[in-house]
């Protein structure tokens, strides 16, 4: 496996980007979001950083395997 900074990058910034909003929407659909970062109590705020964590890790897993292990 051969990759250069740019192609790195590039997988680690668009698994975030997808990462964050799948995260973001699967706590819409569980109803753990507000519309103020403010009016959200702690539990829900730990869950939504935590999907957010999650969905990114597997998002950039998932790139980097298909673009430098195929």
């Amino acid at each position: 496996m051969s990759a250069d900074f740019l192609s790195l990058a590039m997988v680690t910034v668009i698994g975030l980007l997808a990462g964050t909003a799948i995260g973001l929407f699967i706590g819409y659909l569980m109803k753990k979001q507000r519309s103020r970062w403010a009016d959200m109590t702690g539990r829900e705020k730990a869950i939504n950083i935590a999907l957010i964590v999650v969905c990114s890790a597997i998002c950039i897993a998932g790139l980097a395997w298909r673009f430098f292990l195929n």
